[in-house]
């Protein structure tokens, strides 16, 4: 089901420089919620900016009807994002991730703001007793996104900096191991395009299966204006087509994207 309402801004966190977090208040969107879905928000109240902005939900209180959004201030619209009191938001769209079956063994990998739609993952695999093992990577310890959280939620966490300033030292696909690989029965992920290529041949080396959610510009949302293109398999080695990421993502099987 998808909805466009104007949701007013219940709460509005400063998490670091460049990060934030916004909580609305949108109960038929928060019941129809699934992890890995965004909403389509609009960032203005003119017509500059024009288009609006794809933000991942994060996380969903049913209770109280409220979703939470978690972004970076990448430009011009998302820094006027903490303006408002309402804003107009369109969703849930897109295809979300599917869970995992009881006591599976399973791997979330985020890279930077690729934790805001994991976290929600996170969460309903809480919800459903299962424990997962976090690796979370950033450029730097002052870009390490919601850990005490996480660990509040009963998960598991190893990070990877590129610098060094916290965790391993370098990339989180590094602090893969085969071993470890090896016995998982799904890995989720979201971050960085070339994270994310390197995390899926890793995976398909161990033939493990991946759900990974992908990040493009949009325009539209819902596949009209076909901005938001990314190349697929269609079975054949040799061939692929187009999918769009708003409509038949943002999640898909690591196996079905060209990873180019």
């Amino acid at each position: 089901m998808k909805l466009m309402t104007a949701a007013k801004v219940t709460n509005r966190k400063h998490i670091m420089p460049g990060y934030n977090l916004l909580r609305v208040h949108a109960p038929d969107i928060a019941h129809s919620s699934q992890p890995g879905q965004f909403l389509h928000v609009l960032c203005s109240d003119t017509l500059d900016p024009l288009l609006r902005r794809p933000i991942s939900i994060h996380t969903v209180d049913k209770d109280r009807g409220t979703v939470s959004l978690l972004y970076r201030v990448a430009g011009r619209g998302t820094a006027m994002l903490s303006d408002y009191e309402q804003l107009n938001i369109m969703g849930p769209l897109g295809n979300g991730f599917t869970l995992p079956p009881a006591n599976s063994k399973v791997l979330v990998v985020a890279g930077g703001i690729g934790i805001a739609p994991l976290y929600f993952l996170l969460q309903k695999l809480s919800e459903n007793g299962s424990v997962a093992d976090v690796f979370l990577g950033a450029s730097s310890a002052g870009h390490l996104l919601r850990i005490k959280d996480i660990n509040e939620l009963g998960h598991s966490v190893q990070v990877a900096t590129d610098d060094g300033s916290s965790g391993y030292h370098g990339r989180v696909t590094d602090i893969c191991s085969p071993d470890f690989i090896s016995g998982l029965d799904m890995v989720y992920t979201c971050g960085p395009r070339p994270m994310m290529r390197a995390l899926a041949k890793i995976i398909k080396k161990h033939n493990v299966p991946g759900q990974f959610s992908l990040e493009e510009r949009m325009g539209c949302g819902v596949g009209a204006c076909l901005a938001c293109a990314c190349k697929t398999r269609t079975g054949h080695p040799e061939e692929f087509t187009y999918s769009h990421v708003c409509v038949d993502g943002p999640v898909f099987s690591a196996s079905e994207v060209v990873w180019e």
